[in-house]
This record gives C-alpha cells, structure tokens and sequence, in this order.
C-alpha cells in the first residue's frame, strides 16, 4: 500500500511557528482560512517567509519585500537577484547521490518499444551548461529573445533552462500550431534564435515540421541563428533551412560539450519568459513574466498545495500531460525547482487508447498525474478502468485544471484509481491562468475534498467572488454567490508588462477594465462558506435568460452527463428587442442519434439542473466542438460568429486543436442569417 509522507503545508506552519512565532492549523476549514486571510492581509510577511522558507539565494540583499502594492505596478524583492535555472540545479548532486533522476521521459515510439529514458541531474545540468555557452557564442546577452518551436521532450527544458541560465528571455509554440499562429506570437518579440524541431509523431501519424520552420524562419528576420533538433529524423536534411545572414546549428552537437555552469545572477524582476493568450481572436497578448516572481510562485503551488517535496525525501515524482503551447508545461520545469522528478510524455494520450497515459504514469513510477478535466472526462465515458490497466500504486494525487472537473468525474477517479493510506487518492482540481502562471484556487492535502469543488483559494492570492461594480467602480464580496472571479491584492507572479505595450494599454483593458486596480479574471466564482469554491465558466460567456445569469458550465455538466453526449457547447445569442435565441451543439458517441427522445431526454436534464429558462431553443448534432490548442471551448467566438462577424475575424485556425470544424458553424451562421433576412 501507498503510504503519505507528511504533508508539505505542515513543515511549513511548523517553520513558521519556529521562525515566525506565527501558529496556523491548516487542518480545518477554519484554521486555514485564518491562515490565508493572514496570507493576503501581511503580504510582506508571507512572501517574505516563503523567500526564506524555500531558501532563495541572492548575492544582494532586497531593501524590503513589498515597494509597491499596486496593481499593476508592484514591485517585489527589490535589489535581490536570483535566476531560474539556478535555482532548478541547486538540487541536481543530492537528488542524484539518492539515486533520483530530473526527468522522466517517454514518447510513443518509445511506447511501442517498452523503452523509458531517465535523464540525471548532473546530464541535464551539464547539457544546460553546454548550451548556455553555445548561446552565449552566438552573442546571446540578456534580454535577447530565444524562441522554440518544440514539442514535449527532455531537450526543450532544457533549451529553456540554458537561455533562462544566460538571461535571455524565453517563448515556446507546440510544433503542431500553424506557422500562421506561431508568427503571429513571435514576429511580436522578435526572437535572435530559434530553436526548432524536424518533426514529431502524434497517434501514430509522422508529422514532417521542416517545411514549417523554413517558413518561419524565412518570416522571421531578426532570426540571426537556427537550431535544430532531429527528433523524428535523426538524418533529416536541414539543407534548407540555411540563408544568407542566418547561421545554422545541430542542437545534438551544441548540447555535447563540457563547459561550467555559470548561470547570471538577474534582478528580481528580470524578464524569463513570454506567454501568449489563446490567440483566438486578435494578436495574441504577450504576456511578459519574471524570474523572481515565477520562482516564488511555482515554489508555494508546487510544494504547499500540491505537495510536492523534493524527492530527495519523499520520493515524489510529478507528471502533468500537456503539450508546450499550455502554461501547465510551464509546472514540468517549475517541479524541478523543488527538487521533484518530473516524468513527461509526448503524444496522444488515447493512442493506442486511453490507457496509455496511465500506463506511462505506473511505468514512470509518477506520485503526482495532472492533466485537463476533457481527459478525465474521455477517460469516464470510454469505460476506462485506470487501476486495472496499470499498476498505479505509487499514485497519489489526481490534478486537473483546463476548465471544471465535473462532479460525476470526482467519484470516478475515487471509484477507479487505488486507495492510499486506505483512503480514496486525493484529488486536486486547480484554477489558475497563463496569465499570471499560476493559480488562484486549488487544493491543501488536510483539508477533506467536496465533489463538484476545489478546495481553498491558494496562499498569497486574495481572490473573492464579487458583485456588479457600483458607483465608484468596486464591487461588492460574496459568499455562497456566483460573482467575477477578482484579485484585490498583486501576486509576484502578476505580468511585468505585455510585450511593445504602450501605457500598459492592453494589459489594462485585459484585466482591470470593470474594477480599476482589481484584476478581474473572467470566470463565474461562488464561495462556498466552507472555504471552497466553484468556478462556473467564463464570465463573458454567460447564459442570460429571462435575467437569471448562469455559467455555461452548470450546463454541460447536464448535458454531458448523458451516456450518449462526448461535448458540447452552448451560447446564448441575446438580440436587443428581441427573445434570445440559444442554440446547443452536442457531440455524440458512434453509433447514436439526436432523435426526438435524445432531446427530451437533455432538454429535461437541464431544466432539472438548471431551470426551464436555460433549455435551450434548438439543440444539433455536431462532429466536433471548436477548441482552442489548449483544449478550451470556444464558446465567444461561436456566439460572434453566430451574431454576424465573418468567421475570418473570430476564428485563428492555426490556434485550433479542430480547425476543420468551423466550415460547419460557418455554414450554419450563413444559414441562419439568410434565414432571419428572408
């Protein structure tokens, strides 16, 4: 049997007792929240603690904790400096005399063959190293911009490591994304280096990307150096990628050197990565993060809430299934911070079916698997037996995020997935964004876990459900209430900026544009008076009807509760004058029909989960729901889309895991817009 170690959020209060003299319960409902109101009420003092708790080294000390608590504005750890990758491989001589590796690593080739690569931590810092040095060569200086064109594996941490090591400031699209999609993220932040990928194999198909990174770079200009990465190929033909201007580099012989690790000492704010919203309509936002402030947070998430130690101690392993253009990525790197083993996979997680992914997790020895509600969901309906496909033993923690883990999802992970300590594994669903990477709303290991909820609003976040804005621009704080998911205090982690922002502009109308100086985050919140929470869907994709609000999310759980429906998507088409109209889109198993009782069936479903209000006017049989690469639903540009604007102006195609599915949507919008003219 499994066996817990102790919880990471209690070594915690017991250091703050010893260091602080300050004494929280974090085993009750009550006694945390004391701890978190302490959290975000003395925000110098808890970032503070978490600073020395986690012993950040600097060489400078910082003049105070807080200059600034402005949003946006704040200015944290002022005069300190530390740097990410240094952080990362602080842990790599311990954690490797114990006989722990960095990485853990699969794809499906190597599936096929029963073969997993372990990556050590003195091999994952010499080969950082290497290419630190490389870069470096090339004339790399701080603030320069490496872009990376990678998919899932072992060299793209450490590509990102190495130009995180020499200061330049870091930005990464899946190799699957359209070269329209990807030019439209780096042509902002016109990167010097590019680091790309030959190609890749996704459920069993070679996918061949030179053709693609030739394009990208012949549209790239600032583009002064190239590397390749042979991953499908080891004898592919880079011939053409050369040009004139351009030098070309094999990232095998660049990552083949000894050289000393020499990572440079940054200041707090220095910028370490760019990350982009989902790009689905517009340029994608830039958004630019720290060092310091994405160390602190990834520190505190990583360790107080999702328990993860250094496995060094507790043997700890995480795995979270994610591709490179989502922020979850980002946690694989941000694991080995604390010390963890990170097992990465890459490829399709149902091929050859939906077990794969739990055999990889039982085969990689995983503690931690993390991956989007949509899996936990195709996992339910596909009768998937996770426990009796692999032996999962060694699990245990369950992390989803990507949009709300439906309630019949959390008794399916309890009913499938091994006991530890003879107790149900704890499972762990998160709310968090790329926008500030990291998360608001997520879980504590003491705490009991309610289906259909996440457990606590995160340390350091002073997130609250809050009313219309009123007179003077403030809302009013909820509870038991749907309300705007809001931060009333900064986080480290917040934005440094977005890129070639003038004035700020655009982050301002992103996040601060109903409650001045309150980030509003765009998702329907309630607060439950335990201290849990419930998100309910974008706060901008709302169904309105006869003006009782509710979150598209309250719907699906209805809808996809039905045997028959794989997704669906709903939007609610409000027309001044006249009676909304909303439609409802469902995907169905093979083999079933939208005949006359399946729609009574939903239709009934959810007027008993919602109300008669919400059924909506139609409901129709699609192929697929659009969604994002992300795997979010696109449910705005659906309702635009369905509202008049040309399909061209809502939908980025090379930002779609589904492209193929807009002709239909188009089609539909042109006919009922003929329809309504006639």
């Amino acid at each position: 049997m499994n066996t817990l170690p102790e919880p990471q959020i209690l070594r915690f209060t017991r250091w703050l007792a010893e260091h602080r003299g300050l004494r929280f319960d974090p085993g009750t409902a009550e006694g945390y929240d004391t701890m978190w109101r302490w959290s975000v009420t003395e925000l110098e003092a808890f970032w503070g603690a978490v600073w020395d708790y986690f012993g950040i080294e600097s060489p400078t000390p910082h003049a105070r904790v807080l200059a600034a608590a402005a949003m946006p504005g704040a200015r944290w750890f002022e005069g300190a400096q530390l740097n990410y990758a240094r952080q990362v491989l602080r842990h790599a001589d311990a954690a490797h005399a114990a006989g722990h590796p960095a990485l853990v690593f699969q794809n499906e080739r190597m599936r096929a063959r029963g073969e997993l690569q372990h990556v050590a931590w003195p091999e994952l810092r010499r080969q950082v190293a290497s290419l630190a040095a490389a870069l470096r060569g090339m004339g790399v200086r701080r603030g320069d911009r490496v872009c990376a064109f990678l998919p899932n594996t072992p060299q793209t941490i450490v590509a990102f490591l190495a130009a995180a090591s020499v200061g330049a400031i870091w930005s990464v699209c899946s190799p699957d994304m359209g070269p329209l999609a990807v030019l439209d993220r780096f042509r902002q932040i016109e990167p010097q280096v590019l680091i790309g990928v030959d190609g890749y194999v996704y459920a069993g198909t070679e996918h061949d990307r030179l053709p693609v990174l030739r394009q990208l770079l012949d549209e790239l200009p600032s583009v002064k150096h190239a590397v390749l990465l042979r991953y499908r190929d080891e004898a592919a033909d880079a011939a053409a990628l050369a040009a004139p201007g351009r030098t070309l580099h094999d990232f095998a012989a660049l990552t083949a050197n000894d050289a000393p690790f020499e990572p440079e000492w940054l200041p707090f704010d220095h910028p370490l990565w760019v990350v982009y919203s989902s790009g689905t309509t517009g340029l994608p936002k830039p958004i630019v993060h720290g060092h310091g402030g994405v160390v602190l947070e990834s520190l505190k998430m990583g360790t107080l809430h999702n328990n993860l130690g250094a496995s060094v101690e507790t043997g700890d392993r995480y795995h979270w299934y994610s591709a490179t253009g989502w922020i979850m990525w980002n946690t694989q790197p941000g694991a080995l911070l604390g010390g963890t083993t990170v097992c990465i996979y890459d490829g399709n997680p149902g091929t050859p079916d939906l077990t794969t992914l739990w055999r990889f997790a039982a085969d990689a020895g995983a503690t931690f698997f993390g991956a989007g509600a949509a899996f936990y969901a195709s996992c339910m309906k596909a009768g998937i037996e996770p426990a009796k496909a692999a032996d999962l033993s060694k699990l245990r923690a369950i992390g989803s995020t990507g949009s709300p883990l439906a309630s019949d999802a959390y008794q399916w992970v309890w009913d499938h997935l091994p006991q530890v300590d003879g107790r149900r594994i704890w499972l762990t669903p998160i709310c968090g964004g790329t926008d500030f990477a990291g998360a608001f709303l997520a879980g504590l290991p003491t705490l009991p876990v309610v289906e259909g909820e996440m457990q606590c609003r995160c340390l350091g976040a002073a997130v609250e459900a809050w009313s219309e804005p009123d007179a003077s621009g403030r809302g009013r704080a909820l509870v038991d209430e749907v309300g705007e998911l809001v931060c009333v205090r900064p986080m480290p982690s917040m934005p440094l900026r977005f890129w070639n922002d003038a004035g700020d502009r655009r982050y301002l109308d992103s996040y601060f544009d109903m409650y001045p100086g309150i980030w509003r985050h765009g998702d329907w919140l309630r607060i439950t008076p335990r201290g849990g929470a419930i998100v309910y869907g974008r706060s901008d994709a709302t169904i309105n009807r006869h003006g009782i609000r509710m979150g598209t999310a309250e719907l699906y759980r209805a809808v996809d509760a039905q045997p028959e429906v794989l997704d669906s998507l709903v939007v609610d088409l409000e027309y001044l004058g006249r009676e909304s109209y909303m439609p409802l889109f469902v995907v169905l198993r093979e083999g079933a029909v939208l005949d006359e009782a399946l729609v009574k069936r939903l239709k009934q479903a959810i007027k008993q989960a919602l109300s008669a209000r919400h059924v909506p006017n139609e409901i129709f049989q699609v192929s697929a729901i659009p969604r994002t690469l992300s795997g979010k639903k696109m449910e705005l540009p659906v309702k635009k889309l369905l509202m008049g604007t040309p399909p061209e102006q809502v939908f980025k195609l090379d930002a779609m895991a589904n492209a193929e599915c807009v002709a239909w949507f188009a089609g539909f919008a042109k006919r009922r817009q003929a329809a309504s003219q006639g």
